[in-house]
């Protein structure tokens, strides 16, 4: 029987070797574009199974046609990818977020080169160092320059021969120092090409090169007895090293090395980036990718990779990263590391993506905070299954110091923000022992009485601190008030943050990122506080003086850090240095430790 699928002899064809495939719609527009180690495997997958993602299946369903460029190594075929998308910017390829224009550093192609800024990149043969990402960045530069080399700033056409025949008379700059005259033959080429060489290494990082021959040039002015030259080197080599002081120095041994980190939420990726050369950082760059197809890190880290290699005309032959899942670029080494100037250089990075993904929240949140709220809150309606939009959500938890004092505390969240006037406190009542469950049925059943009688508002989302237990206490509660099925109630639990649903033995995992579960942390986290807060005070008017309160410096606050964490003062006594220091530091550890001597 006939195949009627269009595509289907097309894929049968497909080569297995590396290169890039194009989607075309109905009306012959690229939509997508994808790289490939083996062009068969990878196409054929797209129409071979089924998509969990939408956007995927939706793109399926909208290809008409397929061509592809077979390229003789992956690393080609990802270069390849990066100049197609860039140029059709395909609807369903992640795109970089950045229209700026930045400046660059050019050298211009001419006699007597020029020094000056653009953002206009002609090629033209002459060399251009960046983009750099400020304009104050630049204009450092350039005045570092300035006050280093007598550069010629005007725009004369200075060919050999027409210097010659006089054709040009010095300027204002010659009169003042700034110029040597090139345009009169009084500054010999073979000088001023050694001042452009070094504003090349300037501009590459490489300043120590430059420090060291201005330092030979100035013993050699001052063995010539030339003081009064050796002193302006001298000011030179004072302006070279304030400037690299204020650079990020990462450490001397540290040579051409890269660093990319990835900060990403549910739509956009925040990848920063940095070069190193020489111990410095001579470029950071922040861009936001827009996923469109759910496109793994990797496949994230690559594209950009690719961009900024690219843009910033990089060579370098390391690269530090997070992970190294399926990173893979022809001679480019793919290094995680786990100990010193590197791990803090990577450290740096992703502080810098993540710095840069929270303003971008904070600038959506000022911009359109009604909006950003409801998305955050649509997003919580999803993930727990909510029939209604959780504008009024409430989170319980319980405290007890030693089976003693218990309380519980309920916070109230209004917009997905804290209502404080709203917390409730409760002193447990009916329930003796640490019964953590108990303790949670009561509360719930307390609070939702109350509000019963009273009138007042029931919540779209009750939260619960804890697993299955707790779930099931809560589910009680509100069961014996007739309130269950109308107040949907979850359970978080702490160590791997599982979200419980009632009746389902199974948790569920949010992704760690997801503001739903941030929300939901913030909730758990300000029960916590709150009740621990009710707590303290409650056990400071009846609490029993206890032998670590015998301790001279342990007050009641590091009593019960350390009851809380170790739960019996002969744990503490039995433990380790360690991890006593971990939980109050070293200086009430030896505290404790002498003490424990004493009473040996």
């Amino acid at each position: 029987m006939e195949n009627k699928n269009p595509l289907s002899e097309k894929l049968k064809s497909l080569p297995e070797k590396p290169g890039v495939y194009q989607y075309f719609d109905k009306g012959g527009t690229i939509i997508y574009v994808g790289k490939a180690k083996n062009l068969k495997k990878r196409v054929t997958s797209y129409f071979s199974k089924h998509h969990d993602i939408a956007k995927t299946r939706i793109l399926v369903r909208k290809i008409e046609d397929i061509h592809y460029i077979v390229v003789d190594s992956e690393t080609d075929a990802l270069l390849l990818e990066n100049s197609l998308i860039k140029k059709y910017k395909p609807r369903y390829n992640i795109q970089l977020k950045d229209d700026k224009t930045y400046p660059w550093i050019c050298i211009k192609n001419e006699p007597f080169p020029r020094v000056f800024t653009t953002r206009r990149v002609v090629r033209d043969g002459s060399k251009y160092f960046g983009p750099y990402p400020s304009v104050k960045v630049v204009n450092t530069l350039l005045e570092l320059m300035k006050d280093l080399f007598p550069l010629r700033t005007c725009s004369l056409d200075l060919q050999p021969s027409k210097i010659r025949e006089g054709r040009f008379k010095v300027c204002l700059e010659y009169h003042i120092g700034n110029c040597k005259g090139p345009c009169v033959g009084s500054e010999p080429k073979a000088n001023y090409d050694e001042y452009i060489t070094q504003i090349e290494h300037i501009v590459k990082g490489n300043i120590t090169s430059v420090l060291r021959l201005l330092k030979e040039r100035m013993q050699l002015a001052a063995q010539n007895y030339e003081f009064e030259e050796a002193e302006l080197i001298k000011n030179k080599i004072k302006t070279l090293e304030k400037y690299r002081a204020k650079s990020t120095v990462v450490s001397p041994t540290i040579h051409e090395v890269e660093v990319i980190t990835l900060e990403d939420d549910e739509n956009r990726a925040f990848v920063n980036y940095l070069m190193i050369s020489n111990g410095a950082i001579i470029h950071a760059h922040t861009v936001e990718v827009k996923k469109k197809l759910s496109e793994s890190r990797s496949e994230i880290i690559a594209f950009v990779l690719t961009e900024m290699r690219l843009q910033f005309d990089s060579q370098s032959k390391e690269v530090l990263v997070e992970s190294l899942d399926q990173l893979e670029i022809d001679g480019v080494h793919f290094f995680v590391p786990q100990r010193g100037d590197k791990k803090h250089l990577l450290d740096l990075s992703k502080r810098n993506a993540k710095f840069y993904k929270l303003e971008k929240h904070k600038q959506e949140r000022l911009k359109n905070p009604e909006v950003h709220t409801e998305r955050i809150l649509q997003k919580i309606q999803k993930d727990f299954r909510l029939h209604e939009l959780p504008v009024h959500m409430e989170c319980f938890d319980n405290s007890n110091f030693q089976g003693t004092n218990a309380v519980s505390a309920c916070v109230v969240f209004k917009n997905g923000k804290p209502s404080k006037k709203d917390y409730r406190h409760f002193n447990i009542k009916t329930v003796e022992g640490p019964d953590d469950f108990a303790s949670m049925r009561e509360a719930i059943y307390r609070r939702y009485k109350r509000m019963l009688e009273g009138g007042g508002g029931l919540p779209q989302l009750l939260v619960v601190d804890g697993g299955k237990g707790q779930l099931s206490a809560g589910v009680d509660a509100l069961r014996s008030l007739g309130l269950y099925g109308k107040i949907p109630i979850i359970g978080i639990a702490k160590r791997l943050e599982e979200i419980f649903f009632p009746g389902d033995s199974l948790p569920i995992y949010l992704d760690k990122k997801s503001e739903s579960l941030k929300v939901i942390q913030y909730m758990r986290n300000e029960a916590h506080r709150f009740g621990i807060r009710h707590h303290r005070n409650k056990r400071s008017k009846s609490a029993l003086v206890s032998e670590l309160s015998q301790v001279k410096g342990i007050g009641p606050k590091t009593e019960e850090e350390l009851m809380l964490h170790f739960k019996t003062f002969k744990s503490i006594k039995n433990a380790a240095f360690e991890d006593i220091e971990s939980v109050v530091g070293r200086a009430k550890a030896e505290l404790l430790f002498a003490y424990f001597d004493q009473i040996k």
